[in-house]
């Protein structure tokens, strides 16, 4: 069997650019990232300054808000890999809106967290998900196959505010909203990925702290310094994570420092 691929999407900024730099640094797979537009700009800057085959790397157009553009992009995955699975997924699509009283809410807002922050990963996971191994699948055993998870991984980005139990502050109702339905899907594609591979394939959700992006850019100054990440050291951290947590981590949302989040 050929080897198997990693799906990094979106790639072309933040968090998921900074993961696909780290897994071209660290494994030998083929990496499929993917970008809304300006697919040349989203490579040159995930392949700049890296002593890497660039052919390892493609960038496919994929709008998460856009169904027809992820079928599509599944498609062709189907066709360059037709016997072979998916191994290392993370969909890291994410927007917000920090609605500080009700009276700051926008309909027009909310639905775009929700179609971005929830919906995306959804409709990620309806044409992802059935690339990943099946109980008779033999996984990865090849060259540096210790720098990824022992079992094919489906990662979602959920995030702190996330967690119904941990919220005292309130606020951020939209986003917070939005990544408690990621908990839930992370929840409810691990139970299908248990039933159709057992302990070979498992989700989870992963929240990276707050990181130097612009989805953050807000919140830098009134953030503490030491709790201000830098993207490349949060994708190495997330990385590891997901190498850490194992079948028995599955289902659940870790933060950057392996621990529990809870629902």
């Amino acid at each position: 069997m050929p080897p198997p691929w990693i799906l990094t999407s979106p790639a072309s900024r933040g968090i998921g650019l900074h993961l696909t730099r780290h897994l071209l640094r660290t494994t030998p797979l083929p990496i499929v990232a993917t970008a809304r537009t300006d697919l040349e700009g989203a490579r040159a800057r995930i392949l700049d300054g890296l002593d890497v085959d660039p052919t390892r790397l493609e960038v496919l157009q994929l709008d998460v808000t856009d169904e027809n553009s992820i079928s599509l992009a599944a498609s062709h995955c189907r066709a360059r890999f037709p016997s072979t699975y998916l191994h290392l997924a993370f969909c890291t699509p994410g927007i917000l809106y920090p609605e500080k009283s009700p009276s700051q809410i926008s309909h027009a807002h909310a639905l775009q967290t929700f179609e971005t922050n929830t919906l995306g990963p959804l409709l990620l996971a309806k044409h992802f998900l059935p690339f990943l191994p099946r109980k008779a699948t033999a996984l990865y055993s090849g060259p540096d196959s210790a720098a990824l998870p022992a079992a094919a991984t489906f990662a979602l980005m959920s995030a702190r505010v996330g967690s119904i139990a941990d919220n005292a502050a309130g606020g951020w109702y939209s986003y917070r909203a939005s990544k408690a339905a990621v908990n839930q899907l992370v929840r409810g594609f691990d139970i299908w990925l248990r039933q159709s591979a057992g302990a070979k394939a498992l989700c989870v959700g992963l929240h990276p702290g707050t990181v130097r992006t612009g989805l953050s850019r807000e919140f830098w100054a009134s953030t503490p310094r030491e709790k201000l990440f830098e993207p490349e050291w949060a994708a190495e951290r997330l990385v590891e994570v997901v190498r850490g947590v194992g079948v028995e981590g599955r289902g659940r949302c870790w933060d950057w420092k392996g621990e529990e989040i809870p629902p």
